[in-house]
């Protein structure tokens, strides 16, 4: 009897071992991603999550937008400001009491340069919002042309916020701006 007790205890234990083993390879495996590092050259997981200091995000973004490529600024030379100076950063947040979703968007002046910018104008398609916005901060003037901050200068480092309420969240971006001389 206390051989066999033995034995299974023994069984057991190499089992849990094996089993242990197992899954502590195939973990390492999957987050080193070396199943598809034949067919993809891209870096295994932990290069992608940013522990290696050199790989990096050139923005950093206060609120989830839909544009998942970044526009970099392309400046000739003497130009102050370009429409890629102006940032815009939205995000869902609780909805209204009625069950409709709000979004909260962020106009955010980054030009490099150190510029006011005004005469922010955005795409805006049909914008339209269930929750009541303040026309000084932003309004719809026609089809997909939206105007920000009633035209005036938004100040270098300046952000301007609002909230909308709608089904879906519109997709904004910026159709033109003016930079204003220091």
């Amino acid at each position: 009897m206390m051989k066999d007790l033995s034995t299974t205890r023994r069984v057991s234990v190499i089992f849990a071992s094996v089993f242990f083993i197992f899954f502590l390879v195939s973990a390492i495996l999957t987050d080193l991603d070396i199943f598809h590092s034949f067919m993809d050259s891209s870096p295994p997981s932990f290069l992608r999550l940013g522990l290696n200091s050199t790989i990096g995000a050139p923005h950093r973004k206060l609120l989830l937008t839909r544009e998942a490529t970044i526009e970099e600024p392309t400046r000739i030379w003497g130009e102050k400001c370009t429409k890629s100076d102006i940032v815009i950063n939205q995000g869902p947040t609780a909805p209204l009491p009625t069950g409709i979703p709000t979004y909260t968007v962020e106009v955010v002046n980054a030009c490099v340069t150190g510029c006011d910018i005004y005469g922010i104008h955005f795409k805006c398609g049909w914008f339209s919002s269930a929750h009541l916005i303040n026309p000084r901060v932003f309004k719809r003037l026609h089809y997909d042309d939206c105007l920000v901050n009633d035209g005036k200068p938004l100040v270098y480092g300046g952000t301007l916020s609002f909230q909308y309420a709608n089904t879906y969240p519109y997709p904004l971006s910026v159709s033109s701006v003016v930079c204003k001389l220091k």
